[in-house]
């Protein structure tokens, strides 16, 4: 058994009370070799409030999360320790690791109710939204008749402010936006009235607007309900938001807890004050990913972290001959689209359109970029961020209008591009998980591209790979690793390292800091930072993190119903927005 560590409470309101519903008392977690994982938690949830459990990855809130509705994931186990959870109406408490499984899948969805972190994965696609919200209270008896279930579901959708017309509850899940399969995913876990909101990450994927609303969702539908939540995120700004108080976790153990207020304005703990110092910071007051605080955060959330986040630290073998505006891409002018201008920007966007029948997609978009800048597309989801950059790499060839790299037009499909003007764009997605193949090391993943493009000797490659790695700051240790054995920061990192391997000019990165930890993202935006100075590399940045954007771009491009809406010097559009839109999307970003 791992000792114990000590918690920094902030006040006594874990102690027993006549608010609290769900107590975890001293819960230890067993991987089913013996290995324990959770290290004597303690917290307790209360009516009316929400609990937010911050953390990195694996360190463990997930696992405590699923541990209050007696839910263990495959290779874990129940070590020792109690869930207790006292019921609206009972007399006594139960027991939740005493209850058999029937007794345990009728407290799920009744009592206890989870929310999971994809919508769109917790939405059955082959049933009707309405019938999903109605299979909850079929399943736990709800009412007496028909008729109250189904006035039960109108009531629920009209809680979480969706339509109630039968039209709309006959919608299925793909036909509706992901604020509102959010949205449906609430009203299904308040429709029993539950006792317990366990809430993991429901808002992860989301644009600032729709996250702004499915989190006034979540805080009205938790208190008009007097519901005890836990609210599990490692996005600090969201738990300012949101939650009555904090706990944070590290590698197992509970280090921190306490009212938000206290916890994040007066840290107590070594480790929460590093976590706190790579939240991204709209207003610029600060620099992440540039101290050894989001260094020693990172490597203890992850033990097998291998990164170096000082935007300081240089590469051991960078090759001036492969970096930079002399790059690969600069040839990009022996294509079909004439001699490129001396004076042509790196790469220019020129009246770009698509459109899906009578859907427009891109409306007349423009922009450019320079050696070294970095410019970021803003907007809400469906905007059009992700298809404009497709189509500037090539991996959507149905738009109008022109691409142009080094005053060369290409064409739309990149397989109909030279491999030259294949080189000069490279794409990262948003992924890390999904972006490299399992069954590959990351050696031969980053081969891949320097083999497809006929470049050199396998020798000559495999010292081209060996210095991609060193340059995303993992090292050349990793060439014979598989992506199953890294972090997402190290799998991201990976990611990075392939789209540079060619020395491209320019880079378009797909909302690649989205499914990471503020430490991490924290290192791979100060990456990026000295990639663009080390190799005057230029960058297309998509997101919806506008938080993020003081941090990384030069310009600012704000895209809304396919157009741009506003575009300029990062600070001009933050400061002075000329558009509706912008002032509503940086209205609707967490403040921390």
């Amino acid at each position: 058994m791992s000792p114990k560590t000590e918690t920094v409470r902030h006040d006594d309101a874990n102690e027993p009370n006549e608010k609290i519903v769900l107590r975890v008392s001293d819960l230890r977690v067993l991987t089913n070799a013996g290995d324990e994982i959770l290290h004597g938690v303690d917290f307790a949830l209360s009516r009316g409030e929400i609990l937010g459990l911050v953390g990195e990855s694996g360190s463990g809130k997930t696992t405590a999360g699923l541990a209050c509705m007696g839910h263990f994931r495959e290779g874990l186990k129940f070590g020792s320790g109690s869930v207790s959870i006292w019921p609206r109406g009972d007399a006594t408490h139960l027991e939740v690791g005493e209850l058999d499984e029937v007794a345990l899948r009728d407290l799920r969805g009744s009592r206890i109710a989870y929310i999971p972190q994809d919508p769109a994965l917790s939405l059955n696609p082959a049933m009707r939204v309405g019938e999903q919200i109605r299979e909850v209270l079929d399943i736990h008896d709800f009412g007496v008749s028909d008729r109250e279930r189904a006035d039960r579901v109108a009531e629920v959708l009209v809680d979480v402010g969706l339509p109630t017309d039968r039209a709309y509850q006959r919608r299925w899940p793909h036909q509706l936006s992901g604020g509102q399969q959010q949205r449906i995913g609430i009203a299904m876990a308040f429709a029993m009235y539950p006792d317990v909101l366990i809430l993991d990450e429901p808002t992860t994927g989301l644009d600032v607007s729709t996250q702004s609303v499915v989190l006034d969702t979540i805080r009205q539908m938790t208190v008009a309900n007097n519901v005890a939540g836990l609210y599990i995120t490692h996005d600090l700004a969201v738990i300012k938001d949101i939650s009555d108080r904090v706990a944070v976790m590290l590698r197992g153990d509970l280090v921190e807890e306490g009212p938000v207020s206290a916890v994040l304005e007066r840290p107590q703990h070594e480790y929460t004050k590093m976590l706190m110092a790579a939240v991204p910071d709209l207003a610029g007051r600060k620099t992440i990913g540039d101290g050894a605080a989001e260094a020693k955060a990172a490597a203890e959330a992850d033990e097998k972290t291998h990164i170096l986040v000082s935007a300081g630290e240089k590469p051991g073998d960078a090759d001036s001959d492969r970096t930079g505006s002399d790059g690969a891409a600069a040839s990009a002018g022996d294509g079909d689209g004439g001699a490129p201008s001396v004076t042509a920007p790196l790469l220019e966007v020129k009246d770009v359109a698509l459109a899906y029948g009578k859907t427009q997609i891109l409306d007349g978009i423009n922009l450019t970029l320079e050696p070294g800048e970095c410019t970021m597309l803003l907007g809400e989801s469906g905007s059009g961020k992700t298809t404009l950059s497709q189509c500037v790499a090539g991996l959507n060839d149905d738009y109008k209008g022109s691409v142009k790299l080094r005053g060369t037009e290409l064409a739309r499909s990149t397989r109909k591009r030279t491999n030259e003007e294949r080189v000069g764009i490279q794409y990262v997605f948003q992924s890390p998980f999904s972006s490299l193949n399992p069954r590959r090391s990351i050696g031969q993943s980053l081969t891949v591209p320097l083999e497809m493009s006929g470049q050199g000797t396998a020798a000559s490659r495999k010292a081209a790979v060996e210095e991609a790695l060193d340059s995303v700051r993992l090292g050349r240790t990793f060439y014979h690793r598989r992506p199953g054995d890294l972090s997402g920061g190290e799998r991201q990192r990976a990611a990075i390292a392939r789209a540079l391997v060619n020395a491209p000019s320019v880079m378009v990165c797909d909302e690649i800091t989205s499914a990471l930890d503020v430490s991490v993202q924290a290192s791979i935006v100060a990456l990026l930072r000295s990639l663009r100075e080390e190799r005057q590399l230029a960058m297309l940045f998509v997101t919806h993190n506008i938080a993020l954007s003081r941090h990384i771009a030069d310009n600012l491009a704000v895209l809304n119903q396919g157009k741009i809406v506003d575009y300029g010097p990062t600070a001009q559009v933050l400061e002075d927005p000329s558009h509706e839109y912008t002032r509503a999307l940086i209205a609707d970003v967490p403040k921390f």
